[in-house]
């Protein structure tokens, strides 16, 4: 049998598999494979021309590392899921709380303690303002209610609306949208309006841990302004 001091295209391939994946069972065969190719060539070499001892550790120590990453690898997955499991657990305990997350409507119900309607929202200033105005919509986009609010300072406002309407009326239940504009000077400043809602439950997935609000949003737990 003709031999050469090179180590062989079928042992190279073997150190070298091509794919954009590689599992732990393959790694495994990977490595069954190179050592059975390895001492097949060196039984098999002509002892006046061995085998180049540095080619073999080379080739040695790309299996190593291409081991040593899928080890890495499925330890950070290990840890990616067991922070999930850990951050799931955390977020159950929001389940049937009441939070303020950005959104531009609120929910007029009657509450199982007072009896009367009423509905919660709040407006969010990044800095002070002279004048924010507050408007609340039915769902044909007409405004009901109307708030002013003088000299606010940033951070979160709470609010909440009785259900009665500008003229006196009572407005029946149900969701209506907000809107806020706030003004410095004359000059318009940045606002934002916030919902409150109820987290209904909690999934888990490969875009991490969600709050499933009664909204149907779902959101992730940094979204939370504030808890109730």
């Amino acid at each position: 049998m003709a031999s050469t001091n090179a180590i062989s295209d079928n042992l190279l391939n073997t150190m070298n598999p091509t794919g954009s994946s590689t599992s732990a069972s393959s790694i495994s065969e990977t490595q069954d494979r190179f050592m059975k190719l390895l001492i097949t060539q060196m039984k098999n070499q002509d002892p006046l021309n061995p085998m180049d001892n540095a080619e073999v550790t080379s080739q040695m120590a790309q299996l190593s590392t291409v081991t040593g990453i899928e080890k890495m690898n499925a330890t950070l997955s290990s840890f990616i899921s067991s922070m999930q499991a850990t951050q799931a657990l955390q977020a159950s305990s929001l389940i049937g709380r009441a939070v303020l997350v950005e959104g531009n409507s609120t929910v007029l119900a009657a509450t199982e303690t007072e009896g009367e309607s009423s509905a919660y929202f709040g407006v969010e200033l990044p800095v002070g303002a002279d004048n924010v105005k507050v408007n609340i919509k039915d769902a044909g986009g007409n405004v009901v209610k109307t708030y002013e609010l003088k000299n606010q300072a940033a951070g979160i406002s709470q609010l909440s609306w009785n259900g009665f309407g500008d003229d006196g009326t009572k407005l029946a239940d149900g969701r209506y949208s907000i809107e806020a504009t706030a003004t410095t000077a004359n000059s318009t400043v940045a606002s934002s309006t916030l919902s409150y809602e109820q987290v209904m439950s909690v999934s888990s997935g490969n875009d991490g841990v969600k709050l499933n609000l009664s909204n149907l949003a779902a959101i992730t737990t940094d979204k939370v302004k504030q808890i109730f």
